[in-house]
C-alpha cells in the first residue's frame, strides 16, 4: 500500500510539464540514438552530461534515463530495415529480423519489437517499483566495510563477464583507479598526481573522460571503417501484427522480460547479455529450432523484450546501493553526483522526489515510445541515409562545444581529445572502456568506504573478514578471480589428451 502511494507521488512530480518534457526529449534522442548505427547511448548520453548542468536534478536523471531505455526501442530499426545494429544490444535481433523484412514482413517485424519492448519495459518498470523499496531497507543496514566490499565485487564481476582479455579488464580498472584519486586527497589536502597543473587539483571531470573516450573514439574508429548503409526496400505496411503473431510471441516475450529482468539486476549485467540468452532459451525450447535465422517472429519479440526489461533492471542496483551494473549506470551516477547527490539507499529518504519520478518517468516513458516509433519509422528511414561524412564532423563540434561549456575551459578540451586518443588505442588493442570508467566513478567512494572501516576498526584490516556481509561478498569476488584459472588449467589438459590420443 505504501508503494502505491509512493507512486501517486512519484506521478504527480512526473506529470509536471518540465519533467515531461524532458521524458519526451530523452525517449525522443533515445530513439534517434539508437537508429544511427556508430553512436551508442553511451556516447550519446556522454555529450548531453554537460547539457544537464542547468537543469534540475529530476529533470536530468529522467532526460539520461530515457535516452538509455529508448536506445533499446530505436536499435531494432535499424537491424531489421540495414542488418545493422543500431544499439549493441540489437545485434541479436539482425538475425530473424532482416530476414522477415526480406520476405515482406518488415512492418509486423518493427510492430512486435515495438509491443514486445513496451510490454517488457513496463513490466519492468513494474517490477523495479515494488522491488526498489525493500531492497533500500536492506540496504540502510550496511556500513562503510559492505559499501566498499560491494564496490569492489561490481568491478570483478564487470571484468569477469567483459568479452576481452579478464586481465587486461584487471589492468584497465586498476587505472581507473588511478586515475579517480587525482586531485586533492579527502582527508589530508594533498596534492596527487596534478603534475603541477591546477586545473587538475579538483581531479579529472567524468564529462571529459566519457565524452572522449565513447564520444571522440567511437568517431575514431567509424571514420576507418568504409560504412555503406543500405536501407532494405520493402513497403512498410502492417505494422500491427495479426492474431497468430501475437500467439507465437506472447511467451516469447514474457520469458524474455524475466529472463532481462534479473540479468540487467546483477552487476555485469546488461541488455546485450540478456537478449543473447533469451535468443538461445527460445531457440532451445521451440519444437522448430531450424527455423531461427530464417525470419521468425519469437526471434524478434525475445531478444527486443529482454534489452527493454534489461534496461528496466539495471536500475536496481544503481538506485538502492549506489552501485552501477553497468557503464551507462556509471554515467547515470556520476550525474548524480555532479548535482551534488550521493546514490544509495538514502536518495529514497532525502529526495523521494527524484527517486520515485525517475521510477515513473519510465511508465510514461515506454508509452511515448510506443506511440513514436511506428509513426515516425519513415522518418528514421530518411535519417539513416545521411552521409556519415557529414554526420560525424557534427557529432565532434557537439562534443567539444559540451566540453567547454562545463567550465569555459580549453584545458578540458585538451583533456578530452587526450582521453579519445587514449579510448581509440584501447579499442585497437582490444582492452574495454567500461571497467576503466566504472572504477573512475567508483574510486573515489571506494576509497571513502575503504578510510572509513579503517577509522571504525582503529586501523584493524580485519574488519573486511570478521563482519559476515563484507566476508561473503569477499569471497565471491575471490572465487570469481581464481576460476578462470582452475578453466584454463582444465582445458590445457584437455587439449594434452587430445594430442596423445592422436
Amino acid at each position: 500500500m505504501e508503494t502505491i502511494q509512493q507512486l501517486i507521488f512519484g506521478f504527480g512530480v512526473t506529470l509536471q510539464p518540465i519533467n515531461l518534457l524532458c521524458a519526451f526529449l530523452g525517449a525522443l534522442m533515445g530513439t534517434l540514438v539508437g537508429v544511427l548505427p556508430g553512436l551508442g547511448p553511451v556516447g550519446a548520453m556522454s555529450m548531453l552530461l554537460p547539457v544537464t548542468y542547468g537543469m534540475s536534478p529530476t529533470g536530468a536523471i529522467i532526460m539520461l534515463a530515457g535516452m538509455y531505455y529508448g536506445a533499446q526501442y530505436g536499435g531494432s530499426t535499424t537491424s531489421i530495415l540495414v542488418n545493422i545494429p543500431g544499439e549493441s544490444a540489437s545485434v541479436v535481433t539482425c538475425l530473424d529480423g532482416y530476414q522477415m523484412a526480406r520476405k515482406g514482413r518488415a512492418g509486423a517485424a518493427l510492430g512486435i519489437s515495438a509491443f514486445g519492448s513496451f510490454i517488457a519495459g513496463t513490466l519492468g518498470v513494474v517490477a523495479l517499483s515494488f522491488l526498489a523499496p525493500p531492497l533500500v531497507e536492506a540496504a540502510l543496514s550496511f556500513g562503510p566495510p559492505e559499501y566498499f566490499a560491494l564496490m569492489c565485487l561490481g568491478l570483478t564481476v564487470l571484468t569477469f563477464l567483459g568479452h576481452g582479455s579478464m586481465l587486461k579488464a584487471l589492468i584497465i580498472a586498476i587505472l581507473g583507479l588511478c586515475v579517480g584519486t587525482v586531485g586533492m586527497d579527502i582527508t589530508t589536502g594533498m596534492q596527487r598526481f596534478t603534475f603541477g597543473l591546477p586545473e587538475l587539483m579538483e581531479g579529472v571531470g567524468l564529462v571529459q573522460i566519457a565524452m572522449g573516450m565513447f564520444g571522440i573514439a567511437e568517431i575514431l574508429c567509424n571514420i576507418e571503417k568504409t560504412m555503406q548503409v543500405s536501407v532494405f526496400k520493402t513497403k512498410l505496411t502492417g505494422f500491427f501484427p495479426n492474431r497468430e503473431d501475437f500467439k507465437r510471441s506472447t511467451g516469447a516475450i514474457l520469458r524474455g522480460t524475466v529472463v532481462g529482468f534479473f540479468l540487467g539486476i546483477l552487476p555485469g549485467g546488461n541488455a546485450i547479455i540478456a537478449s543473447f540468452a533469451s535468443y538461445a532459451i527460445e531457440k532451445r525450447i521451440s519444437k522448430r529450432p531450424d527455423l531461427f535465422g530464417t525470419g521468425v517472429i519469437e526471434g524478434v519479440a525475445a531478444p527486443e523484450s529482454a534489452n527493454n526489461a534489461a534496461s528496466s533492471g539495471c536500475f536496481i542496483p544503481l538506485m538502492t546501493l549506489g552501485i552501477p551494473s553497468n557503464v551507462v549506470m556509471a554515467l547515470l551516477l556520476g550525474a548524480l553526483m555532479i548535482h551534488g547527490l550521493t546514490p544509495g539507499p538514502m536518495l529514497m529518504i532525502k529526495k523521494p522526489d527524484l527517486f520515485w519520478g525517475v521510477i515513473c518517468s519510465m511508465y510514461i516513458g515506454n508509452i511515448m515510445l510506443l506511440i513514436l516509433n511506428l509513426p515516425l519509422i519513415p522518418l528514421w528511414v530518411k535519417v539513416l541515409k545521411i552521409p556519415y561524412r557529414i554526420l560525424f564532423p557534427f557529432i565532434l563540434l557537439f562534443c567539444m562545444i559540451g566540453v567547454y561549456s562545463v567550465n569555459n575551459n580549453v584545458f578540458d578540451i585538451y583533456l578530452t581529445i587526450f582521453f579519445g586518443v587514449v579510448g581509440y588505442l584501447m579499442r585497437k588493442f582490444e582492452f574495454e572502456a567500461a571497467p576503466f570508467i566504472l572504477a573512475v566513478v567508483l574510486g573515489p567512494m571506494m576509497e571513502k568506504s575503504f578510510r572509513q572501516s579503517l577509522i571504525m576498526s582503529r586501523g584493524d584490516f580485519s574488519i573486511f573478514v570478521t563482519r559476515p556481509i563484507p566476508a561473503v561478498i569477499f569471497a565471491i569476488a575471490a572465487f570469481l578471480l581464481i576460476m578462470p584459472m582452475f578453466t584454463k588449467t582444465r582445458q590445457q589438459k584437455i587439449a594434452v589428451l587430445k594430442d596423445d590420443a592422436v
